[in-house]
């Protein structure tokens, strides 16, 4: 399936109906005077987060929604029917924006949580309304109101506690394919994955997170270099940063210095977070003195290190128990707060 994280909708609400102008005439009903009916509403436009869908793919084929409009009122005092709101599913993790002022209108991350994005018009007043003592048979009515009419932008950002970010080759998807049933492309040239790609972690008794395997960073990403920034917003809602560096690296520790300024660069807040170095591919080192050198330099420089191999699965279980006592300190993900602080 194709991954789109990205997409502009033309919406277009239901109008209201128009309001009846109507007089009763019954022929043993004397004076029946006016009794136009009310027009109905028109319908909204809903968006509504479904936790199956991981891709805004739908949206990006059809870009225009329109609701129904409201049914118009008639005699007898019949009102017009209210339009049906428009549906529109999209991921759990999609913002709203408005496309012209870029402010944010929803942040949807709990399954089947709703925005009405454009409201439809009231319908109009039938004649029967305006009956008054010195008016007894009015002669007009109004037309229903204009349903709203708006661009949105929709931006989705993964729901994911792991974020797995490093450059391009480092591990990644094959570290995720191991941790759990994803199934990324795996293949020996740079930028194989251009897609994030999610996996669920199960341990202990039947729990679980949510890791996310994200295209590799390079020097100079925040700028848009390589895939640039096109990717990174999926970090934002993660709780843990895997790093992954090459164990077969000459220098480790530059690596990192390079990742950090991209993520800096991009949203300084990422670099508080809970973050651990993998060292990856260690069963590529020959020299295990050397190994364990590179380990050490960056404990003495207040890094948190596992080394491991996706291959052998040697470090596995220690890199998934790290994780885990990160989680527990951090009991729950309370995505909605999370939200709430990264845009103030």
């Amino acid at each position: 399936m194709k991954f789109i994280d990205e997409v502009k909708i033309q919406l277009r609400a239901g109008d209201g109906g128009n309001g009846c102008v109507s007089f009763r005439r019954e022929k043993y009903v004397p004076k029946g005077g006016p009794d136009g009916g009310d027009g109905g509403s028109g319908g909204d436009i809903v968006l509504i987060a479904d936790a199956n869908l991981h891709t805004l793919l739908d949206l990006s084929y059809q870009r225009f929604y329109k609701a129904k409009r409201g049914e118009h009122g008639k005699g007898k005092q019949m009102h017009g029917r209210n339009a049906p709101p428009r549906i529109i599913r999209v991921p759990v993790g999609s913002v709203i924006y408005d496309a012209k002022t870029r402010e944010m209108t929803a942040d949807l991350v709990e399954d089947a949580q709703k925005i009405v994005v454009a409201r439809g018009g009231k319908g109009g007043r039938g004649n029967a309304r305006f009956k008054t003592p010195t008016n007894q048979a009015p002669r007009s009515a109004e037309p229903g109101e204009k349903g709203e009419e708006r661009e949105i932008k929709i931006e989705l950002k993964l729901l994911a506690e792991v974020g797995i970010v490093g450059f391009p080759n480092s591990g990644k998807s094959t570290l995720i394919s191991r941790l759990s049933s994803a199934r990324p492309k795996i293949a020996d040239y740079p930028f194989t994955t251009l897609a994030p790609n999610l996996g669920v972690v199960k341990y202990e008794d039947f729990k679980s997170f949510v890791i996310a395997d994200l295209p590799g960073l390079i020097k100079g990403a925040s700028q848009g270099a390589g895939l640039g920034i096109q990717f990174l917003r999926h970090i934002e809602r993660t709780r843990i940063l895997v790093h992954l560096v090459e164990a077969t690296s000459e220098n480790p520790l530059q690596d990192i210095k390079v990742l950090e300024t991209e993520l800096r660069a991009y949203d300084p807040s990422l670099l508080k977070r809970a973050r651990l170095i993998g060292l990856s591919k260690i069963d590529l080192c020959l020299d295990q003195k050397e190994l364990k050198e590179k380990q050490k330099r960056l404990i003495r420089q207040g890094y948190q290190v596992v080394a491991f191999s996706s291959v052998s699965s040697v470090g596995l279980k220690e890199l998934v128990e790290w994780i885990v006592a990160r989680l527990k300190e951090r009991k729950g993900t309370n995505y909605k707060g999370l939200a709430k602080a990264q845009n103030g």
